[in-house]
């Protein structure tokens, strides 16, 4: 649990009280457990202001002093794209629909009422007793519960005395996807601040113009993740059956029960893609399977390639699994990295251990497409759509690399060559492979 936090200390700003705007860019990766804070301004029990996602999944936004809480209708349950929040109030505006506005992804919801009186004491700025918050509840000072946001947060503007629309921080790229402006055209007023939260020593380096000091609590990581490019996950919406516990982001997997399977939330039919997986838990034995599998028939009770659906590389025996096992390679235990390299175009698939590639491949010979050595090649039929996934027993874990550059919360310790300049690795990338991304995907 973290936060970064905007201590009351400054200035007090009348004009942010009346006129204001937040824009922030945030990703989920818990559901309907418990009130997230995206961020909060407040300390005491009798005001403030939030934005939050509630337990039923819904946006709950509040702000004292200019027309109270607003709840949406709609519930927001992704857990594999960015939501891109803004709230702007303008309290002394002439037009009424104009005071306060609020947009998810460009689309602005049923705020902009005609029934906002003017107001001239929001809670949306620097008051005396008042701290912001990014990722957490500043009630908690008071007794209050701690609420964290589970998840990414990105590109934190706050903007003191503007009033803003959402298309000042967004608008939509080539490929029709809203995505941020790098260098927004915005004033941030005498105690405005801009997070880009991208400098791994510096989470909470303000590069607007006032270059405030801020503090953080606890451990934010700085991860290549970002609205403009969305990395692969295991999927925690695929887990009615398997009942398995997803943290970091959904990047670690505990399986709870045994012979389960889980998988990622990305799938593809063309291109060559590299990802990584630490074995980090093996209590319940090494008996994890890790693999592919075709993604409209996966089958989350049993060991992946147990049957005709999956392709996998088991860790106790080093044998490869599809409709049964045959030798293959080394077997594998608990902190070895296993490498995958999947080939949709050829519908080839590799695995390495700890940087090894198995059966006698080589880097060079899969950078090339030769598929002599390959784990299996021809996978499938023409055009099917593949989905990465891994099984464990009961007490395994499992920590993925999809690009991001970590294991848990621990960074890859000696970044491997990467040709594409896509993702970061522990190991070498074959030339020509990519990380499971949306620009991976779309390259």
């Amino acid at each position: 649990m973290a936060y970064i936090n905007l201590e009351h200390g400054r200035t007090n700003s009348t004009n942010g009280r009346t006129k204001s705007t937040i824009s922030v860019w945030c990703k989920r990766s818990k559901l309907s457990n418990a009130n997230q804070y995206i961020w909060g301004w407040g300390e005491n029990n009798s005001s403030d202001s939030y934005c939050r996602f509630d337990t039923a999944d819904n946006i709950e936004m509040q702000c004292d002093g200019a027309d109270g809480t607003y709840n949406s209708s709609e519930l927001f349950r992704d857990t594999n794209g960015w939501y891109h929040i803004v709230f702007s109030l303008d309290g002394s505006n002439g037009t009424a629909n104009l005071r306060r506005r609020f947009w998810i992804n460009g689309v602005q919801m049923d705020e902009g009422k005609s029934s906002i009186s003017t107001f001239s004491d929001a809670q949306q700025g620097n008051v005396a007793t008042q701290d912001l918050w990014i990722g957490d509840n500043p009630r908690s000072q008071q007794s209050g519960s701690l609420s964290p946001f589970y998840g990414y947060i990105s590109h934190f503007h706050y903007c003191d005395g503007y009033s803003y629309a959402a298309t000042d921080f967004a608008e939509f790229d080539a490929n029709g996807v809203w995505s941020p402006k790098q260098s927004p055209s915005v004033n941030y007023g005498d105690n405005g601040i801009f997070l880009k939260m991208e400098d791994s020593s510096n989470m909470d380096l303000d590069s607007g113009t006032n270059n405030i000091t801020l503090s953080t609590t606890g451990t934010v990581l700085s991860v290549v993740e970002s609205p403009h490019n969305v990395f692969a996950t295991m999927n925690p919406l695929d887990n009615y059956e398997q009942g398995s516990t997803f943290t970091i982001g959904n990047n670690k997997v505990e399986w709870n029960t045994d012979n389960k399977t889980n998988y990622a939330n990305f799938a593809m039919n063309k291109g060559k893609y590299y990802w990584e997986m630490k074995f980090a838990n093996n209590t319940g034995g090494d008996y994890g399977m890790i693999g592919m599998s075709l993604a409209h028939t996966r089958q989350p009770d049993d060991y992946p390639g147990h049957d005709s659906t999956a392709w996998s590389y088991y860790a106790s025996s080093g044998n490869k699994y599809h409709s049964g096992g045959s030798s293959y390679g080394d077997s594998w235990t608990v902190n070895n990295i296993i490498g995958v390299a999947f080939d949709a175009d050829t519908r080839t698939l590799w695995f390495s251990k700890n940087g090894v590639w198995q059966n006698s491949a080589t880097i060079s010979e899969i950078a090339a497409g030769t598929t002599t050595n390959a784990a299996w090649t021809g996978m499938g039929s023409a055009g099917d759509w593949f989905i990465p996934c891994m099984s464990g027993y009961d007490g395994n874990k499992a920590e993925f690399n999809f690009g991001n550059g970590y294991f848990s919360t621990t960074q890859i310790t000696d970044e491997g060559t990467n040709a594409s300049g896509i993702g970061k690795f522990e190991y070498d990338v074959p030339n020509n492979f990519t990380a499971l991304c949306t620009k991976g995907l779309n390259n």
